[in-house]
């Protein structure tokens, strides 16, 4: 009798144990692959939403929820009407500007910058998902980078501005500035105030202090801000006070986080971290998620600015951004429990996929400054996504016939399904690895003397007309074609078939660091899309697309 009661104690101990052990996982850098720049983030609940940059790309600032910081799922976009705005006429790097996202009393806004029409602006919704309300611009806030601040009955506006009296000491020289706000109907009120005027010492010349943030915690109020600007010498730096309105007095220990004195030549770097925000965990730890990129070689990377998270600890009431290590982790163990989304495009980790254009397009695919649903259908063709040749370019600023999405790995391909016919040298179809409007690379179908033909042109950042890199006959009349564009860091080839899965090498190991931000230029990622012109004249012509594949597979996920 005893050796059963202390065997069925021992059971009850153990039942006790297991339930009250603390679940594990693995949060995996970058939880947001690609070019998803300028995070933002806000906790309602037992809810993150979190927003990012998207320049001319439409639909614009996508809308993402997780329960665990790990698994996100794209349930909006902010921006998805062109009654709100478009972008037409615009570069590709500008657009919309690094957006913040804040939850008060019922209502979530977002803050963000049209950065050649009107300025800063905030949009309201009751749903995260949506519906956003037209955009509301703050003409007194002059500059970039807004987001709110509430305490208590108030709401406040900051943001990154000119200089004081608009005369800059040194090139770079910015400020931080506020203004109290009327939530009732989201005008300013009273006088602005400069917070912060250059960064955290402005002796040694801080350049880019933008980005800002306030946050309320035991008596203090914080104000984190990015500093260095967003490249390798990019930083996070934060700055406390008893008032709202300052003064604001600089930890010693600044920056917060940064990856600027580090050997460039380390295995797999992360560099260029900054632009952060911070949040509580589901454990009530604090959690930053910030941009950075992963170069391949130096500072080249195709990839963009992507969005990170790392662990914060408070230190003498001073956060801490990855305290326990000198290198951003691609690795950190949290402890709660994983909670996947279903029936979605993965988003992070390596994954592959084949999308059918059945009837819809997924959240991840984006339009170059608008929408204009005229140029493609999926009622046409039975599943399939049918697309007028427009005369529109990629190499102009207006709205081509162009569908992409984001490459998220340094190893990655995309590939598609096509039919397309024509006897014009000037109508082409096929997929385009884009970065910009003068540098990308184009493999397409086309006719040339008399024959149909698979060329590979690049873009040119000194003229308007693309390059013609190699072209290869096809046989016959052969309508259906398949495309693909693999990359493997620095270099891309592209194939094609007759057959799925019977390729064919065009071009092997092209240069990549011409799609790379070191050489482009600008704020954004490479894309992979389709794409059909007929550059500059009007037809009736049509390219027929099944479907779009992508797979990526990078070592550091693994």
């Amino acid at each position: 009798m005893q050796k059963k009661f202390n065997f069925l104690s021992y059971l009850v101990l153990l039942v006790f144990l297991c339930s009250n052990a603390r679940a594990q996982m693995t949060l995996k850098n970058p939880i947001l692959p690609g070019f998803y720049p300028d995070p933002a983030i806000c906790r309602v609940g037992a809810d993150y939403y979190m927003v990012t940059s998207t320049f001319v790309y439409f639909p614009g600032i996508p809308v993402f929820h997780s329960k665990d910081l790990k698994n996100w799922k794209q349930i909006g976009s902010a921006i998805d009407r062109t009654s709100q705005m478009d972008f037409m006429g615009e570069q590709i790097s500008r657009g919309l500007f690094a957006p913040a996202i804040n939850y008060n009393k019922g209502t979530f806004y977002i803050t963000c910058t049209d950065i050649d029409n009107g300025g800063n602006f905030i949009i309201t919704a009751q749903s995260p998902s949506g519906p956003w309300s037209d955009p509301i611009y703050i003409k007194e806030a002059r500059g970039i980078d807004p987001s709110l601040f509430f305490d208590g009955d108030k709401a406040f506006i900051l943001y990154n501005s000119d200089p004081p009296e608009n005369k800059s000491l040194y090139s770079g020289h910015r400020t931080v500035r506020m203004y109290e706000l009327n939530l009732s109907n989201l005008k300013v009120v009273g006088s602005e105030k400069i917070l912060v005027n250059g960064g955290v010492d402005i002796s040694k010349k801080p350049v880019w202090i933008e980005a800002p943030h306030i946050y309320k915690r035991n008596g203090f109020y914080y104000l984190m801000a990015a500093e260095g600007g967003t490249s390798v010498n990019h930083s996070e730096v934060i700055l406390r006070s008893n008032d709202v309105w300052g003064p604001y007095i600089p930890y010693e220990k600044n920056p917060i986080l940064t990856q600027r004195h580090l050997d460039p030549k380390r295995k797999n770097p992360i560099s260029s971290v900054g632009h952060a925000d911070l949040v509580d965990g589901p454990d009530g730890n604090t959690y930053a998620v910030f941009l950075g990129v992963r170069p391949y070689e130096g500072d080249f990377y195709n990839t963009g600015r992507e969005t990170f998270i790392a662990p914060v600890k408070w230190i003498d009431n001073w956060p801490v951004i990855n305290p326990d290590h000198e290198e951003v982790q691609y690795e950190y163990q949290v402890s709660w429990n994983e909670e996947k989304h279903k029936d979605q495009l993965p988003l992070s980790g390596n994954f592959d996929f084949k999308f059918p254009f059945k009837d819809s397009l997924n959240t991840q695919f984006l339009f170059l400054r608008t929408h204009n649903p005229s140029w493609y259908s999926f009622k046409e063709n039975k599943n399939a996504l049918t697309v007028k040749l427009l005369p529109e370019t990629i190499l102009g600023k207006g709205n081509p016939a162009f569908i992409g999405r984001r490459q998220q790995h340094l190893v990655s391909s995309a590939s598609t399904e096509m039919s397309f016919s024509t006897k014009k040298s000037n109508e082409k179809s096929g997929m385009v690895i884009f970065q910009n409007e003068n540098h990308f690379y184009y493999l397409c179908k086309s006719y040339e003397n008399g024959k149909n033909v698979i060329q590979l042109f690049k873009g040119s950042p000194t003229s308007e007309k693309m390059d013609l890199l190699k072209q290869m006959e096809l046989p016959g009349a052969q309508k259906s074609v398949y495309l693909k564009i693999s990359s493997e860091k620095d270099l891309y080839s592209f194939w094609f078939g007759l057959k799925e899965n019977e390729w064919k090498l065009l071009a092997d190991q092209v240069d990549g660091k011409y799609l790379s931000t070191v050489v482009a230029k600008g704020f954004v990622g490479s894309l992979y899309g389709i794409y059909a012109t007929s550059e500059g004249q009007k037809t009736e012509n049509k390219a027929i697309y099944k479907w779009f594949g992508y797979s990526g597979n990078d070592s550091t996920y693994e």
